[in-house]
């Protein structure tokens, strides 16, 4: 039988599964840059541009291990633009007598390749993407018959599954979880060590070059100047292997922690790898646990790092698959405020704001409390539509794909699903950010303000938030004393803020991006 195959962007793994399947003499690999999944939303120029670099570097090693590619290029004038296209060219050319290929990340592809079967009356074989630590039906079977899916029983299923961190059935440590030790704000002067920045060869200049071409007008800047990406297995495990020995010992400490004008802090930047391929999970997680055993970080750090691998990167996947297609109309809140225009690129004077979304254009990236506790807490507290949030951090981030941007979005930020990820909203007052960040010292607001026109909005808006969501959260048990405050309030108080946060939220200009 001579099978044809197609490998997608983010599959870009020496033992995806359906390498195994194909044999070398007789079977065919077609991988492909469409302008369809470049821009079914815009997204940012240095992401589309690493992911075809690495997609091409891939090809590259394929066909020195001896696999036969054929792969069509962005800006090939025969490129027709979508997959389902460019497969039909290939079996055109390409006598196969099967297509074979290995399950897709995200529910829009995998809707897409199941019709190929009957559209190219072709026997179609979908492998399991064993990439990943648990399968979506391992993680139905485990979420059945629960009231709530709680990521701390997941993550401690999974630990005990994998032997992570155990000794005789126990936790290190005798505790599952250090989060409560990981959020310190960094005293002094503090040394943080440089990113990784990953060689750029011709092939990567020429990827650059292209995207500037043929999508100018997408979101952030392109360069290589600010393009620092792995593209290959070699330089993503470089990557891996310079933040083990730099940033893990003090990752846990201040993995919460955001200062002015500096964007990677001691974070991984591993999730880029990691969503295309490049890397795999357990090496990534072992990597961490023998840092530990050998006495090079310490407990916090090392159990802080692995279970945003083990737990949450598997638990959020869980729930897109499970929810799906669902989750992605989910709107519990109805918020539907416009996107504001300054997440485009326009000026804020929310200084906070400036610096997330700021370093975003730039980078490609922010890490998670950035994410969560800044833009996304922003987000929630305007009532900003599910819609468009969901879309702006697909477009913005290198690491954003449907599967593991929506749950975070729907779920974590917006609370757009009710509570099936998340027990409680993440909303917070100006205080959280001053207490974790240097941000509000250069800001044109004052934190410590309530109200009135010079007031951090955040303050304002959070309790105008739990105001007009009283009838949902008041009963929560996690939110009891914002609620307990909240009702011991002078009226005239809850009076000026609504009329704060109505000002503050009325004078927002909404974006003109599309």
């Amino acid at each position: 039988m001579k099978k044809a195959c197609i490998i997608f962007g983010d599959q870009l793994s020496e033992s995806l599964s359906v390498l195994s399947h194909l044999d070398k003499e007789k079977d065919t690999i077609l991988m492909c840059e469409v302008n369809e999944e470049a821009s079914y939303v815009k997204h940012h120029k240095a992401k589309i541009a690493f992911v075809f670099s690495a997609m091409r570097h891939f090809a590259l090693r394929l066909q020195e291990i001896g696999f036969k590619v054929i792969y069509t290029q962005i800006d090939s004038k025969e490129n027709t633009g979508n997959f389902t296209a460019e497969l039909k060219r290939f079996l055109a050319t390409y006598d196969a007598d099967a297509l074979i290929f290995t399950e897709p990340s995200e529910y829009r592809v995998k809707k897409m390749a199941q019709s190929w079967e009957t559209l190219f009356n072709i026997p179609v074989k979908m492998l399991e993407d064993d990439r990943f630590l648990i399968t979506p039906a391992e993680f139905s079977h485990w979420a059945a018959n629960k009231k709530n899916l709680l990521l701390e029983f997941f993550y401690r299923m999974m630990r005990k599954k994998f032997n992570i961190l155990m000794k005789d059935g126990h936790p290190i440590g005798e505790q599952w979880n250090f989060d409560a030790t990981n959020r310190q704000f960094p005293k002094g002067n503090i040394s943080i060590p440089s990113p990784f920045n990953a060689p750029i060869d011709s092939i990567t200049m020429e990827v650059i070059d292209s995207v500037n071409e043929k999508f100018s007008g997408h979101f952030g800047e392109l360069s290589k100047s600010n393009f620092y990406f792995a593209v290959t297995r070699i330089d993503a495990l470089r990557a891996l292997d310079d933040f083990i020995n730099n940033r893990l010992i003090q990752f846990g400490d201040y993995q919460d922690a955001m200062l002015e004008n500096e964007p990677w802090m001691f974070h991984s930047h591993l999730s880029f790898y990691l969503n295309c391929g490049l890397l795999l999970p357990l090496e990534c997680i072992n990597a961490a646990e023998e840092a530990y055993h050998l006495g090079k970080a310490p407990l916090n750090c090392v159990e802080g790092f692995i279970r945003q691998i083990l737990g949450w990167r598997e638990y959020v996947r869980g729930i897109y698959w499970l929810y799906m297609p669902n989750y992605a109309s989910m709107n519990y809140l109805q918020a539907n405020r416009p996107l504001p225009d300054f997440f485009w690129g326009a000026q804020t004077p929310m200084n906070c704001l400036s610096q997330c979304i700021g370093q975003t254009q730039k980078w490609a990236y922010a890490h998670h409390i950035q994410r969560l506790m800044v833009i996304g807490n922003f987000a929630l507290l305007c009532g900003l539509s599910v819609k468009e949030v969901n879309e702006w951090f697909l477009v913005v981030y290198a690491d954003a794909f449907e599967w593991v941007e929506m749950p975070n979005v729907t779920g974590m930020i917006l609370y757009a699903d009710g509570g099936l990820l998340g027990s409680k909203p993440y909303a917070a007052g100006g205080s959280y950010i001053n207490k974790m960040s240097n941000y509000c010292k250069n800001c044109h607001y004052k934190v410590k303000e309530k109200t009135g026109t010079t007031a951090c909005p955040f303050n304002y808006l959070y309790w105008y938030f739990l105001m007009q969501h009283e009838d949902k959260f008041r009963t929560n048990p996690r939110m009891s004393m914002m609620y307990s405050t909240l009702s011991k309030m002078e009226p005239q108080s809850r009076l000026l803020i609504k009329a704060n946060a109505e000002d503050f939220l009325n004078s927002l200009k909404p974006a003109k991006y599309t």
